[in-house]
């Protein structure tokens, strides 16, 4: 588009816009399209902190009956092992 000014390709891409979309939805696709690129920087900014979220009550008693059932487990093979010793 060497014949038209500097910058009228934005002019025309902003009419196409507002005659889709109309003037009462502007302001929706802006703060959409301003969130969409709000997420995909801090996506690709690739925190190396870690969150800390809060465990569930049932995450913590699946925990606890995990390690409970390791501490059965090895207590049982501790166990076995004896028995075959004698």
């Amino acid at each position: 588009m060497g014949f038209l000014p500097k910058g009228f390709e934005w002019i025309i891409i902003l009419i196409v816009v507002l005659v889709i979309f109309g003037p009462k939805n502007l302001p929706k696709l802006g703060k959409s399209l301003g969130a969409t690129v709000k997420n995909l920087r801090e996506g690709m900014q690739g925190d190396d902190t870690e969150e800390t979220v809060e465990e569930s009550d049932e995450d913590k008693e699946i925990r606890e009956l995990e390690e409970k059932l390791a501490a059965a487990k090895k207590k049982k093979e501790a166990e076995e092992g004896a028995n075959d010793a004698e």
